[in-house]
């Protein structure tokens, strides 16, 4: 077997991106400051849900204001377009309009944007609009919508209730019910979540008169995609009228792939002043105007043997909307429903899925976007099934878990599953975790007062279907290679990835190759990145592309050289006549007189047909102290399947990344709305915990890896798996503890210390403990 490339694929090569980040030479969007510029605000509703009458006379006439945008001068523009429909069940989702006119329908609703020569300037403007409310009724909570009565978000959404359709086969479903020896139960909720990335979205709009051409410079995860929906289907104007670039984005996470109001405003701005205009949110902009994720209610039923086997699983479903439809939004839920089987074999599926209105901020996709709503369902509800029959965990999985020689398997939703070992990584996580000596572990805790929990999660999600990606690879003057290719870091690593790729290939260090994202200028097509799909989708289209550039590098070597391509070898950026001295490099090559330029390009365009599917086991141990409700994590494993690993360093960060993110809404993170009167309590850093480093494990993290059969790589998804698998590993592990000392056989996340301190109180009262 050869060796491996120093820096191909399979190898942990450190981030090349990182050097100039951590040495504070990376450009975000708000480090663009083309002067001069102006700058811009946006006036939000401080209600729920209102009418209102705006004047703005005042606020115009104030030094250094320049433009003030309200409904009324925006009225030609398009709304902001769901993109997302049901063949089975199409639907009329309501105006998403770029500015509220007359009617706003939770707080932070976007009423007037303003345009001056500095931010205060903008801001005493904002204060000075006059704008006249008159509030009317509001609800928030899904379960709140849909009572009769309840106040109507829309008036021609009866019931607030968007859709409300079947997913699986219902008769098969009450068939295996009726047949049932026991049933199972679960009623949670998965509470709704803010992304808080580390970079606010900002844009800059320059505007060239002469060309009536407009530049924007956003923080996205996607310039083409963003640019097809604003010119296309908003601003009404030509793609070729308008350049986006993508700069350094300081994290997405699904969040940053939606064209936002500002997005167009700016636009308009910087057309009718035909001068350069700068907005840049603050985090309360980020808390009340972008999308937020999660939050369902949802009721989950599964159908037992007397051996434990799973004979059917029902589930009533409800996910809420917020005031708009997202540019996703109502994909999340619906698609989630076909993840809800999980890595079991059932053979009945019935899924009720509803998506409701309600007055809060839209909800779209978030790091897995319905698929980690759908792993903490079936996990949590595996667990009450084992307790139902008083089988462990582990056993009542054992059972169920669709074996390897069933693979491809197709699920009772639809989905074809088409590898994995699902026992192997569930029990190899126990091993690393010692889960047999747990019992001793919890003796000790107990006896110095504290109460240990131990629970496992075993997920499966979809992934790398968001369509076309092409890349270009290309030989530079001076011997090194670019890629320019439509996908988008925000944080993965794409620069290391792609360069791994090319020296799995041409054997030359990460420095010497180039990668070229988020301009439309200089890249002719475009997904951008989301659902885990840049390394299965974009990796594919780099590894053919460079293999068609070899191939061609080799026909102009083969001239040079005198002898047949097919005695030629590239390494360390040569093309050398195997087995001899005599070779030429890449620069020589790239310089050679009368060389076709064509030749030292090429592109490549794939386009996953199947999903991946990666799996895993995600095992925590967590230590509760009674006196305060206080959770530690004193034990985190991690055994995934992503098929084949790309590069160690990478994929560990990514897991950790998203384990932390769900350890954070299993603990600590909730968006929280007034029942009252909609408003958002939860509106800063003050009252909206995020998990710090302290919050968090030391995390032993590996992978049991079986190839993918539907990606030429071999690889599955990565950047989603550590958001799914611990929210339901954290939360069983707290019941766990929780049952064995006290009959509490449920929490919903987040499992705050006062949440748990309160359902111990209770317990103890109930049971006289």
């Amino acid at each position: 077997m050869a060796a491996p490339i120093k820096f191909g694929v399979g190898q942990s090569v450190l981030r090349k991106e990182d050097d100039a980040l951590i040495r504070g030479r990376g450009r975000y969007t708000d480090d663009h400051s083309p002067q001069p510029a102006l700058h811009a605000l946006m006036l939000r509703s401080p209600h729920a849900h209102a009418k209102f009458t705006i004047n703005v006379a005042k606020a115009r006439g104030m030094p250094g204001v320049s433009l003030i945008l309200t409904a009324a001068e925006v009225g030609d523009l398009g709304d902001l377009p769901c993109l997302f429909n049901l063949e089975t069940d199409p639907f009329t989702g309501p105006p998403y309009p770029i500015l509220a006119k007359d009617e706003v329908r939770h707080v932070g609703d976007a009423v007037a944007f303003v345009v001056a020569d500095s931010i205060d300037q903008a801001r005493d403007a904002i204060e000075a609009i006059d704008v006249k409310w008159t509030p009317l009724p509001s609800v928030v909570g899904v379960v709140n919508a849909v009572k009769q009565g309840a106040p109507q978000v829309w008036p021609d959404k009866p019931g607030n209730v968007l859709f409300d359709v079947p997913v699986g086969d219902k008769k098969a479903t009450d068939a295996a019910f009726a047949k049932a020896h026991a049933v199972a139960e679960v009623s949670i909720v998965n509470p709704r979540v803010i992304t808080n990335f580390m970079e606010t979205r900002a844009a800059v709009a320059e505007y060239d008169a002469k060309r009536d051409h407009l530049t924007l410079t956003i923080g996205s995860q996607g310039s083409h995609r963003l640019r097809e929906i604003l010119c296309g289907m908003v601003l009404k104007m030509p793609m070729e009228k308008m350049r986006v670039i993508c700069p350094d984005v300081g994290g997405g996470f699904g969040t940053k792939l939606f064209p936002y109001r500002e997005y167009a405003l700016i636009s308009v701005a910087a057309k009718k002043l035909r001068k350069t205009i700068k907005w840049t949110a603050d985090r309360s902009d980020h808390f009340m105007g972008d999308a937020q994720g999660r939050d369902n209610v949802t009721t989950a039923k599964m159908a037992l043997a007397e051996d434990g086997k799973f004979l059917g699983m029902d589930v009533d479903l409800m996910g809420d909307m917020g005031a708009y439809l997202s540019t996703f939004g109502p994909y999340i839920p619906h698609g989630g429903a076909g993840m809800l089987p999980g890595l079991y074999d059932i053979q009945a599926f019935h899924c009720r899925v509803r998506t409701v209105f309600t007055n809060t901020v839209p909800v779209d996709a978030y790091r897995g976007a319905g698929r980690p709503e759908a792993a903490y369902v079936i996990e949590r509800l595996v667990d009450a099934a084992a307790r139902k029959l008083g089988l462990t965990p582990d056993a009542i999985r054992r059972k169920n878990f669709i074996p390897p020689k069933a693979m491809p398997y197709k699920t009772a939703t639809g989905k074809v599953y088409d590898s994995g070992d699902f026992t192997a990584h569930m029990k190899r996580a126990m091993e690393v975790a010692n889960w047999k000596e747990f019992p001793k572990r919890a003796k000790a805790a107990k006896k110095a007062g504290l109460v240990r929990g131990i629970g496992l999660a075993s997920y499966v999600e979809v992934c790398g279907t968001m369509g076309e990606e092409t890349a270009n690879v290309a030989l530079d003057p001076n011997g090194d290679i670019s890629i320019l290719i439509g996908t988008q870091s925000s944080g993965q690593g794409h620069q290391t990835a792609y360069a791994q790729l090319v020296a799995e290939q041409f054997g030359v260090p990460p420095e010497r190759v180039h990668v070229l994202q988020g301009d439309t200028d200089k890249i002719a097509t475009g997904l951008g990145t989301g659902g885990s799909a840049s390394i299965p989708t974009g990796g594919v289209s780099v590894e053919r592309a460079t293999r068609d550039l070899g191939a061609k590098l080799k026909e102009i070597a083969a001239e040079a050289l005198e002898t047949s391509a097919g005695d030629l070898e590239i390494s360390n950026g040569l093309v050398r006549i195997a087995g001899t001295d005599r070779s030429i490099s890449f620069a020589d090559l790239a310089k050679r007189p009368g060389v076709d330029p064509s030749k030292l390009n090429a592109s490549a365009t794939f386009a996953q047909a199947d999903g991946t599917y990666p799996n895993g086991t995600h095992l925590a141990e967590v230590e509760i102290d009674p006196a305060t409700g206080i959770i530690k994590i004193v034990n985190y494993v991690i055994v995934d399947d992503f098929g084949v690993t790309l590069n160690p360093l990478l994929l560990a960060g990514q897991v950790h990344g998203g384990a932390m993110q769900g350890i954070g809404q299993a603990l600590m993170e909730q968006a929280v709305y007034s029942a009252t009167d909609g408003q958002l309590v939860t509106g800063t850093f003050m009252d909206y915990a995020l998990p710090r480093a302290s919050d968090g494990p030391s995390f032993h993290f590996e992978t049991h890896n079986v190839p993918c059969t539907t990606n030429p790589l071999g690889v599955k998804g990565a950047g989603e798996a550590g958001a799914i698998g611990s929210c339901p590993a954290v939360v069983n592990a707290i019941i766990e503890g929780l049952w064995r000392e006290y009959k509490i056989d449920h929490i919903d996340m987040p499992a705050t210390a006062e949440r748990v301190w309160i359902a111990i109180r209770e317990a103890q009262k109930q049971h006289n403990l």
